[in-house]
């Protein structure tokens, strides 16, 4: 079933005769597998309203994030969660959707700094599983609508609701950005040095540790980026290296995508954890032969597990 409008997804929601798969471009399967009949929601794709003065966008739920990237791009804005790209990472096809980013809250390093998808996520229409329409917050960002369903349906994974429209706030692209690297740090050095990091006034947009390589990213005006990060490497990262420009956005893709673990074997997991006790978890799995990476100051911790490994 691929519906066209709003009113052929609510027919197919209150005709099904059981479970329904809701699938957006289909690049996290097999992510939460369900026994059912397929819905995409490729369909309900398009630009309803774009806003770069007020800062908001209102697409359908299955455009790809491509285009809503282009759109945004074209007036020197974007979607400032950094949703990743999980192709490479899962070995599956498609065409990433915003829908299917919010459906799953999909975050990138940027959320120590700018917040979750849901955070940006300023109203939402969707199709319940009675095949009814239902509306919920608005397209400002100020606005009162009674229960907050706009954040409840971020991370839902379609078990809600099917979304047909998303209201996003979106931000200007920074003029510039500078990533201080060090290398040869084990995971507990790492960490420390990300929360040391992250603790000051610098406003740090993306701690992360990488193969023994310890990232901090600022952005911002260019003048700006140049004293914070002066001032990071006089301090908290004394003696780091300096990487700027479209070299240190392929870093943070790098982060985002989880890009180490792509076309390897074995299962990789994904856990939240207290920032502090990131280095914990790790010596837990030590001789297992566990690889990992360490977004969010240690927040998120990706492993690569390897197969036969519980």
């Amino acid at each position: 079933m691929r519906p066209e409008s709003e009113s052929e997804l609510a027919d197919a929601v209150r005709d099904a005769g059981g479970p329904l798969e809701v699938r957006g471009g289909g690049t996290r399967l097999p992510w939460r597998p369900v026994a059912g009949a397929v819905l995409e929601t490729g369909g309900l794709a398009g630009v309803r309203l774009y806003e770069p003065g007020a800062l908001t966008l209102v697409v359908g739920a299955g455009t790809p994030l491509a285009e809503v990237e282009t759109v945004l791009a074209a007036k020197g804005q974007r979607l400032a969660f950094e949703p990743m790209d999980a192709r490479g990472l899962m070995g599956t096809t498609g065409e990433p959707t915003i829908g299917g980013a919010m459906a799953a809250n999909v975050s990138g390093p940027r959320r120590v700094q700018a917040g979750a998808a849901r955070d940006f996520l300023l109203g939402v229409r969707f199709v319940d599983g009675a095949g009814r329409a239902i509306s919920n917050g608005g397209r400002v960002m100020k606005n009162v609508t009674g229960y907050d369903l706009v954040k409840l349906m971020a991370g839902s994974f379609g078990t809600l609701g099917v979304l047909s429209e998303v209201s996003l706030k979106v931000l200007a692209v920074p003029q510039a950005e500078a990533t201080l690297v060090q290398s040869g740090l084990t995971a507990a050095e790492g960490q420390a040095a990300l929360a040391v990091a992250l603790r000051s006034p610098f406003d740090v947009s993306g701690a992360a540790w990488v193969a023994g390589q310890a990232r901090v990213r600022v952005e911002g005006l260019a003048g700006s980026v140049a004293y914070r990060a002066g001032r990071l490497r006089a301090g908290a990262c004394a003696g780091w290296s300096l990487v700027e420009g479209e070299e240190s956005a392929a870093l943070w893709r790098e982060v985002r995508d989880v890009a180490p673990f792509a076309g390897r074997a074995g299962a990789v997991w994904k856990v939240s954890v207290t920032p502090s006790r990131a280095a914990e978890l790790l010596a837990a799995v030590e001789g297992t032969g566990a690889e990992a990476m360490l977004d969010w100051g240690g927040g998120l911790v990706w492993l690569l597990v390897p197969e036969g490994v519980e």
